[in-house]
């Protein structure tokens, strides 16, 4: 039998009741459960949240509705990121992306229409996804 080196586990909350991974919608701070994951998908977990995904504006890179996304708040947002975004109070998925010397929010998802920001909208960014964590099962 091939022994498992046991590795720290770390307490991550479940946030509820999902994220939005397409165009935002109001979504409560709370927490649903926590789980433990490695340290190493965490290395700060008193940063660390978990997600459910609800919504398909991120498939085209991997990330599908009903994932959990482990996202940490204390990584600075890069271009090519996947962020959380707050758009005028709600919670949404996006890719972080640079163009032009400005940042813009964008999905992937080809048979959707492009995201934009309402040229007025409240935005800031409430955290980075680290890895996102796909069920194999076909339902």
């Amino acid at each position: 039998m091939l022994a498992v080196p046991k590795r720290p586990m770390v307490r991550v909350p479940v946030m509820g009741p999902s994220i939005c991974a397409g165009f935002p919608s109001p979504a409560d701070d709370f927490t649903e459960d926590a789980v433990d994951i490695p340290r190493w998908m965490a290395p700060n977990p008193t940063a660390s949240f978990l997600f459910r995904v609800d919504g398909e504006c991120l498939i085209d890179i991997g990330i599908f509705d009903g994932d959990l996304l482990l996202v940490d708040r204390s990584l600075k947002p890069r271009t090519g990121c996947v962020v959380v975004a707050v758009i005028d109070g709600e919670r949404s998925l996006k890719i972080i992306k640079r163009r032009h010397g400005r940042v813009h929010l964008e999905i992937a998802n080809r048979r959707m229409p492009p995201f934009e920001v309402p040229e007025h909208a409240d935005v800031s960014i409430w955290g980075v996804a680290r890895c996102n964590i796909h069920s194999l099962l076909v339902p």
